[in-house]
């Protein structure tokens, strides 16, 4: 038996065996069927990422299989999603330039982070600690993390530069500015592949296909008009000296930077065995040369960021035949008389090692390397670890999240068991492992888990044959790709989120709670307000959730009781119910525990002294589901205190737990025995049975009596 326990804990795949061919069928089917859709949404995914697209078809592939193979969930889709994406461009753009090898090998180190993170915690079984982010949490952050990547895709839909700060807000307000500036084509190419995919959703035998048949037929469109035309040059081709003074200023500024992070890492380097060496003095020269290079670091790219906003703006025109040595770009109405352009409108997309790039067209693909993702072991620097470690923490627990809530969702359906600490150690050992054939951080996808439950899928069987799907589009399809117009991407990603924007849930939330609904709206607007720094949305609303349940339990509920016409004992104050003068009956609703017992002794001594004639107190203690030091050692407390006042204390109601603590303490035996009831209407008939008070008549006496 407990072989077999750890079978299904080492090799949970196992448990498909012996597997029936009709079922195998059924997931061969359901495997291509969810490729269809996920080769082109992998794509634009990782254009949310910051990274070249055909990651987002590494992370597609090696991560579907071992998800599904150590995962408990065996509809389960694991690959890239839209939240993580855009999570893991919030982590790493800060730290490096998006496209760069630097900020490819930094995304690679943070999927492996967050498998680590995720398999250590399915390994201790803490499944569970996803119950400190919550619902009101996450329905806040989703919302405005929808928001975000559907603003994020504008330049891509438009044909438009976008801003590079560290700011989304001021990003969308410099991308605002460059709308004058929009590419037609692009927004044509936009308008086209929206509208197709609307229409095709319509078509039963074509819904599911419909995004990769929209990309089929604006892949063929984008090469047969020749959507993308583009161009490289030097600085000396632009006709006026302050073009060529801003570009070559821009791109010596780079490579400076470039210089002043590798030397910054280097000092760092040193700083670290300086500190494990206890050499004080070497510290402190180190310290003081890395804030120098710091604060030369933040001036430069303020420079640049300035310079890139001029870069931005340039409109060209290029001459038809220049001649030998001559210019052959020119800002928009400087061409000077008698020379002829080519009619096109050119811009700047990238200025790098003295080379200039330009186009007239469309962004599309490009190149995508042909071939299965080589093996490629993830740089470990300690310096990037501890900047990426925060962010590694947030996206394990919400990718985490999104995939169990999947899971359970299907479960419900296919009648499975789902464990959340096996699907923990799934989706770590997913991003371990993708992590090492450059995948960046993978979860469980709401759109490749719908379809694979929808065509049938019984195992995870299914994801292997998806996964096979996309490796064979990488060995032989990859070349028909590169005329793909992005702005397609842009709209498959827009299309995706909006089912993520939910504002009749977070109206229901604000209905049931206010105080939920409070939370939702502050993780909203951090979000928003913080982005590109997601994270801080999550800690802000996973703090403000904590803290208003402390207060709640710091503030139980207590209640001086009265008799209900029904024969019960009800809270006097709201059904205005006459109280006893001879018993105090106070009922105690919470655990009692270091933060809330001192408002419970406030709360026993102020029934007291409203009541200072009555010679019993009784504690209905219903409510009261645990104790602990802090709790036990207030009612002895206050057992000690009332008695040398002569009033007596009872207990009714005490649940085992509660009774084991008094009887370990020996409060229990201080109490006295003939003083734990388990009933409020025992103790009260004993009083008025056997008491001082027998025979008198009382509110509160039990109408047995």
């Amino acid at each position: 038996m407990a072989a077999n326990r750890l079978m299904q804990r080492l090799l949970p795949f196992m448990s498909w065996f012996p597997l029936p061919t009709t079922i195998l069928r059924d997931d061969l089917l359901a495997g291509i069927t969810g490729a269809l859709v996920l080769v082109p949404k992998a794509m634009a995914y990782a254009q949310l990422s910051g990274l070249p697209v055909y990651f987002g078809l590494y992370t597609a592939l090696v991560p579907a299989f071992l998800g599904a193979l150590w995962g408990s969930s065996r509809q389960l889709a694991t690959g890239p999603v839209a939240v993580v994406s855009l999570m893991t461009a919030a982590a790493v753009t800060p730290l490096a330039i998006p496209l760069t090898d630097e900020y490819v090998g930094l995304a690679l180190l943070l999927a492996l982070l967050v498998g680590m993170i995720q398999l250590f915690l399915g390994v201790v079984q803490l499944g569970t600690i996803v119950n400190f982010v919550s619902h009101p949490v996450i329905l806040g952050f989703m919302n405005a993390a929808a928001i975000i990547i559907g603003m994020s895709q504008l330049d891509m839909l438009l044909g438009i530069p976008k801003g590079r700060s560290d700011s989304f807000l001021k990003d969308m307000l410099e991308m605002a500015s460059y709308l004058p500036q929009t590419h037609l084509p692009t927004l044509a190419m936009s308008i086209l592949a929206l509208a197709m995919i609307l229409l095709l959703k319509k078509v039963s035998w074509l819904s599911k296909p419909s995004v990769l048949v929209v990309v089929v037929v604006t892949t063929l469109l984008s090469q047969a008009v020749g959507f993308a035309n583009k161009d490289k040059g030097v600085t000396t081709d632009f006709a006026t000296a302050s073009s060529r003074d801003l570009l070559a200023g821009y791109g010596e500024t780079e490579q400076r930077i470039t210089s002043l992070m590798s030397e910054s890492t280097r000092k760092t380097t040193q700083l670290r065995v300086a500190l494990k060496n206890g050499e004080s003095r070497q510290v402190a020269e180190l310290n003081h040369a890395i804030n120098l290079l710091d604060l030369d670091l933040k001036a430069l790219k303020k420079q640049n960021n300035t310079r890139l906003q001029q870069i931005n703006r340039m409109q060209l025109v290029r001459l038809r035949n220049p001649m030998s040595g001559e210019a052959a770009f020119y800002e928009q109405g400087e061409l000077p008389a008698g020379k002829e352009s080519d009619g096109r409108l050119w811009r700047v997309k990238k200025v790098e090692k003295g080379d200039v790039y330009f186009s007239s067209g469309g962004d599309v693909v490009g190149t995508i390397p042909a071939g299965l993702p080589e093996f490629r072991m993830p740089t470990l620097h300690w310096d990037a670890v501890a900047s990426l470690l925060s962010a590694a923490l947030i996206i394990a627990l919400v990718a985490f999240m999104e995939s169990i809530s999947m899971a359970k969702a299907m479960a419900t359906k296919s009648k499975q068991i789902v464990d959340p600490n096996q699907e923990l150690i799934g989706q770590g050992i997913a991003n371990i492992g993708g992590a090492f054939f450059q995948s960046y951080p993978a979860c469980g996808s709401f759109t490749g888990s719908a379809i694979n439950l929808q065509a049938g899928a019984k195992t995870g069987f299914a994801m292997v044959f998806n996964g096979l799907f996309v490796g064979v589009t990488l060995l032989f399809f990859t070349p028909y790709l590169y005329h793909l117009p992005k702005a397609v991407l842009a709209v498959i990603i827009l299309l995706a989120v909006t089912s993520l924007i939910t504002p009749s849930a977070i109206k229901h939330t604000w209905q049931a709670s206010r105080l939920d609904g409070m939370i939702v709206l502050v993780t909203f607007a951090v979000t928003l307000l913080a982005a590109p720094h997601l994270d801080k949305g999550i800690i802000v609303g996973t703090v403000l959730s904590l803290f208003i349940f402390l207060y709640h339990t710091m503030k139980p509920r207590v209640a001086i009781l009265g008799r209900f016409h029904d024969g019960t004992l009800r809270d006097a104050k709201i059904h205005h119910l006459p109280t006893s003068h001879l018993v105090t009956a106070i009922r105690f609703d919470g655990r009692l525990y270091f933060a809330n017992v001192a408002y419970f002794e406030d709360a026993i001594l102020h029934a007291i002294a409203e009541n200072p004639e009555a010679s019993y107190i009784l504690i209905v203690g219903d409510g009261i589901n645990a104790i602990d030091s802090s709790g036990e050692e207030v009612i002895h407390h206050v057992v000690d205190r009332l008695k040398e006042n002569g009033v007596e204390v009872l207990f009714s109601g005490l649940k085992r737990q509660v009774l084991e603590v008094m009887s370990a303490t020996g409060l229990l035996n201080k109490v006295g025995q003939d003083h734990i009831f388990a009933t409020a209407d025992q103790a009260l008939e004993k009083i008025f049975t056997h008491g001082a008070y027998a025979g008198i008549t009382d509110p509160l006496r039990p109408a047995s009596e």
